[in-house]
């Protein structure tokens, strides 16, 4: 299949990038950053997680960063909502659409939202109907797509049947999850033949962990499966709490980069891309993960 003309990024660094994050993280510094990606010409931004504080205490002030946020035209400010509670939260706030987050793993399941997979879609009903009322876009997530940490090889299968019963429920888009980012091209594109067998591409989108540095050649492989919708990370940022060891997510700068060189479409700014990213690396006292980022921000460094 020949390459999509456009791609939408869909950038998680401001919740997924910092939900881990050990050290204090202040609600001016995560406003800050969203502004800025939102000024680089990023046009959706998970901005935060309406969970329970004391499951990720650094999303306990996912209220304030939303009302803070000085919104620019043209961009959604999404939020990760596990249950009916959270929904109402995220609604209150001014989120413009909200995700839930399955996984196709139960173990992983149970380790992350104390459930299994059954329970958790009974769980979503909730959120679906009430967002459905509302008039409020939900996103999927789907969780150990290729991989466990605890049960080894996923069945894609089961994924398939995963992300079919989400988008029945009412999810307009699912994302495919490489959460340990174990998944090779070829563990990737059996995954995909699977589930785009019963599942249009326009319905997907890939999230990928780089923890072996496969992200980005899984990413070309959605993309040339037809998949026209990347989550990433800017600066890399990210991880996952459930599963030791997982590296952050595929940096956005590295994801803008390589889509360049393809000709692709996606509407953002790589020196203000990059520039955003050292300010967030430099803010939290880290390495920069983006490769892309490292190279070129000699260059594309701002002050404050």
């Amino acid at each position: 299949m020949a390459l999509p003309q456009q791609v939408r990024i869909v950038e998680v660094g401001p919740r997924d990038g910092l939900q881990n994050e050990s050290g204090t993280i202040t609600t001016p510094l995560k406003i800050e950053l969203i502004e800025r990606l939102g000024k680089s010409g990023i046009s959706y931004i998970e901005a935060g997680s309406f969970v329970n504080p004391a499951w990720v205490p650094q999303m306990a002030d996912s209220d304030e960063v939303f009302r803070g946020v000085k919104r620019a035209p043209g961009i959604v400010y999404a939020a990760l909502t596990p249950n009916s509670r959270g929904f109402e939260r995220a609604v209150a706030a001014g989120a413009d659409e909200v995700a839930i987050f399955a996984a196709a793993s139960e173990s992983f399941s149970q380790k992350n939202i104390n459930c299994s997979i059954d329970e958790s879609m009974e769980r979503f009903r909730p959120v679906m109907k009430a967002a459905s009322e509302a008039g409020v876009p939900v996103r999927g997530y789907v969780s150990c797509v290729v991989g466990c940490p605890y049960e080894g090889s996923v069945d894609p299968g089961q994924v398939r049947w995963v992300t079919e019963t989400l988008l029945a429920m009412g999810c307009y888009e699912v994302s495919l999850g490489d959460t340990i980012g174990v998944g090779t091209p070829g563990e990737f594109q059996r995954l995909l033949d699977e589930v785009l067998a019963h599942v249009p591409a326009a319905k997907l989108a890939v999230h990928c962990h780089d923890t072996f540095g496969m992200a980005l050649p899984n990413i070309l492989t959605a993309l040339r499966s037809g998949i026209t919708v990347i989550d990433s990370s800017v600066a890399g940022l990210g991880g996952c709490p459930y599963a030791e060891g997982a590296t952050g997510n595929v940096a956005t700068e590295d994801v803008v980069y390589l889509l360049n060189g393809l000709g692709i479409e996606h509407g953002i700014d790589l020196s203000e891309l990059v520039a955003t990213g050292v300010f967030i690396s430099d803010a939290l006292k880290r390495r920069n993960a983006s490769r892309a980022g490292s190279a070129l921000q000699s260059r594309y460094r701002r002050d404050g």
